[in-house]
């Protein structure tokens, strides 16, 4: 998972904004939120080639944070839209990231 806020106040602010974006996009990341992108890794060897990756990529500004969370841990997420939670799929479908 990756969280980043980064600064979009000038032209140059902004282009970087989606250069960095679209780079996660290309590694196969996709947006959970605005800001936060996913990608499922089969492997703690997998997840860091694409922490390198972002590594390599960062902005000069800004602010990027890295964390790995297990397939189970992702599976107690509980996501909520207003005040309602959403209704869980079917016992034994497993979440898609990709």
């Amino acid at each position: 998972m990756v969280l980043f806020d980064l600064p979009t106040e000038t032209k140059k602010d902004r282009k970087t904004h989606a250069k960095f974006r679209k780079q996660l996009l290309e590694d196969g990341f996709t947006m959970f939120q605005f800001s936060i992108y996913i990608r499922h890794c089969a492997s703690k060897e997998n997840a860091n080639v694409h922490i390198k990756r972002v590594k390599n990529n960062l902005p000069e500004f800004g602010e990027v944070g890295i964390f790995c969370i297990t397939d189970k841990q992702f599976g107690e997420f509980e996501i909520f839209h207003g005040r309602k939670p959403c209704e869980k799929e079917t016992e034994g479908q497993q979440l898609e990231l990709f």
